[in-house]
C-alpha cells in the first residue's frame, strides 16, 4: 500500500486522558480523517511513496508481555481444530463416538465461525481485557469438558464449547494487534500471529498423533489447562486497555441481537448441511439441501436486515465493503483460507492413501509446508513495512500458488521424496507471503472506530473458509474415486469405499489391509482422485490471483488512532524521515 510522502511531516497531535477514556489516542493533523482510496484517476496512489520510510514505533513492555502470551495461545487454539484428525479412531473406540466422530470435529469449526462478528461488538462494549479472559475461560471450560468427556454427547459440548473460546481467542489476537500497532507495521506482526495459528493447525494430526500414542487422548485436551491458564493470568494482569465505561450501558442496548441471531443461524444451517453431506447423508438428500438453501436465504436476510437501517450499530456495516480494496481482500482471505486447509488435508490423504504413511509419518512429511511460513510471513511483513505496499506481495505470493497447485498435480505414487518436498517448499512459501498483508490490506482504507468489526468479520470469513476448504474437495475426491470404483476387482473393497467413503478410509491401515493387486488398485484411484483435486484447486487460486486486480494501494497509516490503547503508557519520541513525532506507546 502506498503511503503519500511528503516533504514536510506531519504534526501529530498526541492525547493522553486520565480519566481511562482514551489514552493513546493519537491523531495526524494532516490527515485527519482515515486512509482512504483516491478517485482521482489522474493521480498516481502510490505516487511519491517510494521514499517515505516507516517511522520508529515505541511498544512498551507490557506489549512485549502480552504479545507471546496471545500468540501461545493461538498456536493451542488452532492447534485443537486438527488435532482430533488423528486422536478420534482412538476416541472412536473408547467413548463409541460412530457417525456422531464428525460432529465432535465440525462443533469445534461451527461455533468457531458463527459468533465472532458477536465478539467484535462485545469487545467494544466491554474493552478487549474483559472478552479475551472471558474467551480464555471459555476455552479452558470447552477442554477440560472435552478431556473428561465420559460419552459421546460429552466430547460434543466440550468441543463445541472450546470452540466458541478457540475463535474469539484467535479474532482477539489480530483485534489486539490491529489496536497497538499502526496499519504499516502490522503486517510484520500479523505474520507471527499467523504463523503460529497455521503451524498450529499444520501440526495438530501430528501432535494429536503423538499424544495419543505416548500419553492417552484425554490430554489432547488437557494440554491447554496449564498453558492457557498461565497464559490467562499473564493477559489479565498486562492487558488493561482503555474504553469507555461510562458507554456500556449504552452500547450494551445496541448490540445488533436481530443481525447476531439471523448470522449465527445461517452459519449453523450451512455448516450442518457441509458436515453431514457425503458423509452421513448424500449430496442429493433433503438432509443436506434443505438447511444449506435456508442458510444461503439466512445470509441473503442478513445483508438486506444489515442494509435496512434498523440496527443502530450493525454487527457487520456495510460500510467494511464501500472501497474495493476491503472487499478483495475479504474475497482472497476466503480462497485462501479454502486453499490452506485444502492443502494441509489432501496432502495427509497423499501420505496416508497414496503413500501408505502413518498419520504421525504424515504430520512428519507436510512439515516442508509448515517449515516454509515463519520465513515467508516475516518476509513479506518486512517488505509491506518498508514500502507501505501490499499489491506486488499478492501478485507474486498468488501467481505462484497457482503454479504450485499446478505442481501438486505431478505428485503419484512413484513420486520421490525430492518431488513431494520441493512442491511443498514452493507452494508452502508463496501462497503464505500473502498471509501477513491481508487484514492489513482490509483495514488500510476503512475507519479506525471499525477495526473491531472489521477484525471480526475478517475472522468470520477466514473461519468460513477453512470449513469448506475440506468439504469441497472432499467432495471433488468421493465423487471421482466413485467413478474409478470399477478398476478395483475386488468387490467387497469397492462396497467399502463407495457412497463417499473413500475420504474418511484413507489411511495406512485401510491400505495395507489388502495385498495386491487390490492394494495397488487402491493406491491408483486414490492417486487419480487426488489429481482431480488439484486440479480443481487450480481454479481457486486462479480466482484469488484475478481478484488482485481489482484491489488499489490505499495509504497506510503509521500511526494508531484506536480508544482501546493501553493504560498508563505515555507517548515516546520516535524518527520518521529525520523529524522527531510523538509516537503513541500503545
Amino acid at each position: 500500500m502506498a503511503v503519500a510522502a511528503q516533504n514536510n511531516s506531519p504534526a501529530i497531535a498526541t492525547t493522553l486522558k486520565e480519566d481511562g477514556v482514551a489514552p493513546g489516542k493519537t491523531k495526524v493533523a494532516s490527515d485527519a480523517t482515515n486512509s482512504h482510496e483516491t478517485d482521482d484517476p489522474t493521480k498516481s496512489p502510490v505516487e511519491g511513496s517510494q521514499k517515505q520510510e516507516s517511522p520508529k514505533h515505541h511498544y512498551p513492555w507490557r506489549f512485549w508481555v502480552i504479545f507471546p502470551a496471545l500468540c501461545i495461545t493461538g498456536f493451542l487454539a488452532s492447534l485443537e481444530g486438527s488435532l482430533v484428525t488423528t486422536a478420534m479412531p482412538t476416541i472412536n473406540n473408547e467413548l463409541r463416538t460412530g457417525y456422531n466422530y464428525i460432529w465432535a470435529i465440525n462443533a469445534f469449526f461451527l461455533t468457531s465461525a458463527a459468533l465472532q462478528p458477536l465478539y467484535g461488538q462485545l469487545a467494544n462494549i466491554f474493552g478487549r481485557r474483559w472478552v479475551t479472559v472471558g474467551a480464555y475461560a471459555v476455552f479452558l471450560l470447552g477442554s477440560g469438558i472435552a478431556g473428561g468427556a465420559s460419552s459421546a454427547n460429552m466430547l460434543i459440548a466440550g468441543r463445541a464449547i472450546q470452540g466458541a473460546g478457540s475463535g474469539c481467542l484467535v479474532m482477539m489476537l489480530d483485534l489486539v494487534v490491529s489496536d497497538l500497532v499502526p496499519v504499516r507495521q502490522r503486517g510484520s506482526f500479523m505474520g507471527i500471529t499467523f504463523a503460529a495459528v497455521n503451524i498450529g493447525t499444520a501440526l495438530g494430526p501430528f501432535v494429536g498423533g503423538t499424544i495419543v500414542d505416548s500419553i492417552s487422548w484425554r490430554w489432547a485436551f488437557y494440554i491447554n489447562l496449564p498453558i492457557a491458564g498461565a497464559a490467562t493470568v499473564v493477559v489479565f494482569f498486562t492487558l488493561n486497555t482503555s474504553y469507555r465505561k461510562d458507554l456500556v450501558k449504552e452500547r450494551l442496548l445496541r448490540i445488533d441481537l436481530v443481525g447476531n441471531t439471523i448470522l449465527v443461524a445461517a452459519t449453523v444451517s450451512i455448516l450442518f448441511a457441509l458436515s453431514v453431506g457425503g458423509a452421513t447423508y448424500s449430496w442429493s438428500s433433503w438432509h443436506v439441501l434443505v438447511p444449506l438453501i435456508l442458510g444461503f436465504v439466512g445470509f441473503a436476510l442478513f445483508i438486506g436486515y444489515e442494509a435496512s437501517g434498523i440496527p443502530s450499530q450493525p454487527v457487520v456495516p456495510l460500510r467494511l465493503f464501500a472501497n474495493r480494496t476491503s472487499s478483495a481482500a475479504y474475497l482472497i482471505t476466503g480462497i485462501w483460507s479454502i486453499l490452506s486447509m485444502w492443502r494441509i488435508y489432501f496432502l495427509s490423504i497423499y501420505f496416508q492413501g497414496v503413500q501408505a504413511s502413518s498419520p504421525a509419518r504424515a504430520g512428519v512429511q507436510i512439515l516442508p509446508s509448515v517449515l516454509m511460513l515463519l520465513p515467508a510471513v516475516i518476509l513479506s511483513g518486512g517488505v509491506m513495512k518498508k514500502t507501505g505496499k501490499f499489491i506486488p506481495i499478492h501478485l507474486i505470493g498468488l501467481g505462484m500458488t497457482v503454479v504450485g497447485h499446478g505442481l501438486y498435480t505431478i505428485l503419484s505414487p512413484t513420486s520421490s521424496t525430492a518431488t513431494w518436498v520441493l512442491v511443498q517448499i514452493v507452494t508452502g512459501f508463496f501462497s503464505n507471503l500473502v498471509l501477513p498483508c491481508l487484514l492489513p490490506a482490509v483495514q488500510a482504507g476503512l475507519l479506525e472506530k471499525d477495526t473491531a468489526a472489521a477484525t471480526a468479520f475478517w475472522g468470520f470469513v477466514r473461519s468460513f473458509g477453512i470449513i469448506w476448504g475440506v468439504t469441497i474437495p472432499a467432495a471433488i475426491l468421493n465423487n471421482r474415486f466413485s467413478s474409478l470404483l470399477h478398476t478395483i476387482s475386488d468387490p467387497a473393497v469397492r462396497e467399502l469405499l463407495s457412497a463417499g467413503k473413500a475420504y474418511e478410509r484413507a489411511s495406512k491401515a485401510f491400505v495395507n489391509s489388502y495385498s495386491d493387486p487390490v492394494r495397488s488398485e487402491i493406491i491408483n484411484a486414490y492417486s487419480k482422485s487426488l489429481k482431480r483435486t488439484w486440479e480443481v484447486s487450480i481454479a481457486f487460486a486462479a480466482v484469488a490471483f484475478l481478484v488482485v486486480f481489482i484491489e488499489r494501494e490505499v495509504k497506510m497509516r503509521t500511526t494508531v488512532e484506536s480508544e482501546y490503547g493501553l493504560k498508563g503508557e505515555k507517548a515516546k519520541d520516535a524518527e520518521n524521515d529525520g523529524n522527531e513525532e510523538g509516537l503513541p506507546s500503545n
